[in-house]
């Protein structure tokens, strides 16, 4: 029951990652409001687990990101702990693809949705013990090859304004980290996509079973591996952190194949070979 008597705000809340922390955070005592633009996901998540109250909010208008805050703070004196998560993947392609209006598309959805998230959570937070913000960063914003363009941009601008936030608001006694996500087992890749209907179940499966030969841990990554993180960055065995950023991506990011897979050709193996077989036909072997 670390959150007992706490007020969280998670968005994105109806599917996913938002989902899934909603429900541990419920779980271990929190009010949870969870703010998702699918209202009839958040409510169907309040009747399956008791303690959260379901918003709608498209956190792409900044009213309603205020509007949200401003009820969970003035329902409850406060709030305590914020989970900007909302995004989706945002404008597919390389920069040749993204237009202007692709690009603001998503800098406003993942990137000033977080910005005004912590701008409008600020006055419910100050004066609160342990008043902590969460947001989701991800793999992409340290460096390209993980998603679309914008959308890694965006997030890198996530992983930079945690850090910045962190300093503005450590004189309040808020903290401000950030989690960075791998390849997780939720409709992001299905939506950006655009493939609907039976096909998303069937496009996770192949994310899941990509990514588990993509990286060292050998299984897919679950919304429920995110959660973790992020209420442990929410709690008071993280009290001293602040502006950091915690990797959870199964080692995606550790480098090439070859450095964690011994069955994998290494970067130098085919030199390493010709040097081999010319040594040994210098010595006539």
């Amino acid at each position: 029951m670390r959150f007992a008597g706490k007020v969280a705000v998670i968005t994105g809340a109806a599917s996913g990652i938002g989902k899934e922390t909603a429900r541990l955070f419920a779980r271990e005592g929190a009010k949870v409001y969870a703010a998702d633009l699918d209202l009839a996901g958040a409510e169907a998540l309040a009747v399956e687990v008791p303690g959260i109250v379901p918003m709608a909010c498209d956190v792409c208008d900044v009213a309603q990101i205020k509007a949200m805050l401003d009820r969970a703070g003035g329902e409850n004196g406060g709030i305590d702990v914020l989970f900007n998560n909302a995004a989706a993947g945002g404008a597919r392609g390389g920069i040749e693809e993204c237009d202007e209006a692709g690009w603001d598309w998503t800098m406003n959805l993942v990137l000033r949705s977080v910005a005004m998230g912590i701008h409008h959570a600020v006055p419910h937070m100050k004066g609160r013990p342990g008043a902590a913000i969460v947001n989701t960063s991800s793999v992409a914003a340290v460096g390209p090859g993980y998603s679309p363009t914008a959308y890694a941009v965006a997030k890198a601008g996530v992983l930079h304004l945690t850090k910045c936030a962190a300093t503005d608001l450590a004189k309040f006694g808020i903290r401000v980290n950030a989690v960075q996500p791998g390849f997780i087992n939720t409709n992001i890749f299905a939506a950006s996509l655009e493939v609907s209907g039976d096909d998303k179940a069937t496009v996770n499966a192949m994310i899941a079973q990509m990514s588990s030969h993509a990286q060292p841990v050998p299984r897919g990554g679950q919304p429920r591996d995110i959660a973790e993180a992020v209420a442990f960055l929410s709690s008071d065995a993280a009290s001293f952190m602040t502006g950091a950023s915690m990797i959870v991506d199964g080692g995606i990011t550790l480098g090439p194949r070859h450095s964690w897979d011994p069955e994998a050709p290494g970067l130098f193996d085919t030199i390493q070979a010709f040097i081999e077989a010319r040594e040994a036909g210098a010595s006539g072997q």
